[in-house]
């Protein structure tokens, strides 16, 4: 059984040794939310192809990307993670990647937008089991001077997944056609769960925790407990901000680099995946090992986010103003990897903000914030604006539309460094 207690104070903390499947754990927890990202973001760069066979706008491709996702992927994810901390975690995880899986596959066979819409939303409602329980599972086998990293290596899904989305759609697009790129994707999804089913154990609990967790507090308690601590608010819209544009940015990119460009699909597919990759991976990781370095000055969970936000945007301007395709590459690759800092430490955070039975709860809560902002709004709004500036700049509408956004980023930073007041008085020690 692994004891899920520790000292008062990160520098007090006794050594806890890590289960002996951890890393095992943390490996396949990693590779589904690999397939998380890569069924939601492989749209991106499958929009082109699927906006000239489908005959649909850019505002109607918004909302595919964003609001047909994000709304019962939000909503959803709150009691799923309440369900997932009083009975299973990984059971709720399997269940949710099958469902999610088989939604991604069934894109592949629309016929028109309300049939891709509603294969979206079904994408979103198996994803919303998907994130929140799992990060109450690494909490669960890491002690809180090893969290911020191991946060941080599982959401190098977000990167790689979009990555592997944007390249492998892109190339069977390419090659292909586009149906089958979800066709594919989508039936990896399914043979990966029952294998994950069978390696993913729940910690045993210990007989508190688990009469707390299976009693225990409920959703609306569980919020009001957030609700008090303003920490967690400015750090929930601090990352909603930054993910809003984050978000936007991401998906409307190969759009932007086709038509600002003039890149083919795959050369398209080919920067964003090396962007991703390298600014991402290595962002997201520089991210959780600052954050455990720094972790015993709790004000830098949120200073550091902080700081990448400031230091990024300039860069990010710099990178969309640009003619040159070797110099927007090189440009956008700071600022991504910087854009990345936030998750481990932030993440780290919001774990320390309740008591180990209620942190999927938490997450969830944090993720309905961020997600509902930021995917819900960010990829539509930069859509629709797109086909406002369309009769002025024409091709150059997208490129017009990110330019605008951009100080998004700084209100993000800012929020961070709100966070940084009340953070040490809102964290909860494990006793």
């Amino acid at each position: 059984m692994i004891d899920a207690t520790a000292a008062a104070r990160p520098s007090a903390q006794p050594v806890r040794a890590l289960p002996a499947n951890a890393h095992l754990v943390l490996a396949m927890l990693l590779l589904v939310y690999i397939f998380n990202f890569l069924d939601r973001m492989m749209l991106s760069i499958l929009a082109a192809p699927i906006q000239a066979d489908l005959g649909l706008s850019d505002s109607e491709m918004g909302l595919l990307g964003g609001l047909a996702f994000a709304v019962l992927y939000s909503t959803l994810a709150v009691p799923l993670s309440a369900l997932a901390d009083r009975t299973s975690r990984s059971a709720v995880i399997t269940v949710s990647l099958l469902f999610w899986s088989a939604f991604t596959a069934l894109c592949g066979v629309a016929q028109n937008f309300w049939q891709i819409f509603l294969a979206r939303v079904g994408v979103g409602v198996g994803e919303a089991g998907g994130v929140a329980p799992s990060y109450a599972m690494i909490a669960d086998y890491f002690p809180p001077r090893r969290r911020s990293i191991a946060l941080a290596i599982y959401s190098l899904g977000v990167p790689v997944g979009s990555a592997i989305g944007v390249l492998g759609g892109g190339y069977i697009a390419s090659t292909i056609d586009w149906r089958v790129a979800f066709f594919v994707m989508g039936g990896a999804g399914l043979l990966i769960a029952p294998l994950f089913r069978m390696t993913v154990k729940d910690v045993p609990r210990t007989d508190d925790a688990d009469t707390a967790g299976r009693s225990g507090q409920s959703i609306a308690a569980v919020a009001r407990i957030l609700a008090a601590k303003p920490s967690f608010g400015f750090m929930a819209f601090g990352a909603a901000t930054s993910s809003a544009l984050g978000y936007g940015i991401g998906f409307w990119m190969p759009s932007f680099l086709l038509r600002s460009f003039g890149l083919s699909l795959i050369d398209a597919s080919l920067f964003m995946g090396g962007v991703l990759l390298i600014g991402g991976v290595t962002g997201m990781l520089a991210g959780g090992a600052l954050g455990d370095r720094m972790g015993a000055r709790k004000a830098w969970y949120p200073r550091l986010p902080a700081i990448a936000f400031f230091v990024g945007t300039p860069l990010m301007f710099l990178g969309v103003t640009t003619d040159s395709v070797l110099l927007a590459f090189v440009l956008f690759l700071i600022p991504q990897g910087l854009n990345y800092v936030w998750f481990g430490p932030v993440l780290t955070a919001v774990q320390h903000l309740v008591e180990p039975q209620a942190r999927a709860t938490a997450s969830a809560l944090f993720l309905l914030i961020n997600n509902l902002i930021g995917l819900g709004g960010g990829i539509y709004a930069l859509g629709a604006l797109s086909d406002l500036l369309g009769p002025i700049y024409g091709d150059e509408s997208l490129r017009m539309s990110i330019q605008w956004a951009l100080p998004a980023y700084l209100v993000a930073g800012g929020l961070m460094l709100l966070a940084t007041r009340t953070i040490a008085s809102d964290w909860v020690e494990e006793a």
